[in-house]
């Protein structure tokens, strides 16, 4: 799966300097399967709205996205619906949790509607990212790095071609990161996915991903 952007620039970046963005500043970029990207910038360039106009929850911009070479402007909300069940994965920068379900609930509830996930490999992703003794605990009392390590085990427990993520290392340190980074890729390479990333941070050493400044 490939995703094109052609002239791409959501309308409230119109009054800005955009001059050498290597997204809204070009005729086309492409997001292939299979790949890496870390998108970095400042607060107010538009990361969250790249990401949202590529999961089909903005339309307030200019240009075209392209999914597999079909502008998505025809889709109905059949066709994004399937493509969000099918294709993507996302991560909210808002985590989007529910703060009165425990953490493995907040999990189990979009695994239970995937079915894509046991619960032994659920388990063990939160044993990987250093959550599994707090996966009973309600999420809205977790901090909010633990939040949103619980946000990426959700995440996880779907198919997807490609995992959207918002800024979503941003209260965690450098080892969670790191891990928390690794267990994407993993989760990644095993499904063929590509994987883009927003991030504030432009000194995250993330290994083998495609740096681009917005």
């Amino acid at each position: 799966m490939t995703v094109r952007c052609e002239k791409l620039i959501p309308l409230p970046l119109l009054e800005q300097d955009i001059s050498g963005s290597q997204v809204w500043d070009v005729d086309s970029v492409e997001f292939e399967q299979g790949k890496s990207y870390i998108i970095e910038a400042p607060s107010g360039k538009g990361k969250t709205s790249l990401l949202s106009v590529i999961y089909g929850i903005r339309n307030d911009y200019q240009g075209k996205v392209l999914l597999d070479d079909k502008p998505v402007s025809g889709f109905s909300w059949k066709d994004w619906s399937a493509h969000r069940k099918q294709h993507f994965s996302y991560i909210f920068q808002g985590l989007e949790l529910f703060d009165s379900l425990s953490a493995r609930d907040n999990i189990l509830l979009k695994n239970s509607m995937t079915g894509f996930k046991t619960p032994g490999e659920i388990e063990e992703m939160a044993r990987i990212l250093g959550m599994e003794e707090f996966l009973h605990r309600e999420a809205g009392i977790l901090s909010f790095g633990q939040q949103q390590r619980v946000a990426i085990i959700r995440a996880l427990c779907q198919p997807f071609h490609f995992l959207l993520a918002d800024e979503c290392f941003s209260h965690m340190d450098h080892e969670n990161s790191r891990i928390a980074y690794q267990l994407i890729q993993q989760e990644c390479q095993a499904q063929g996915a590509g994987f883009i990333l927003t991030s504030l941070n432009e000194k995250a050493n993330f290994r083998d991903s495609i740096r681009m400044k917005l």
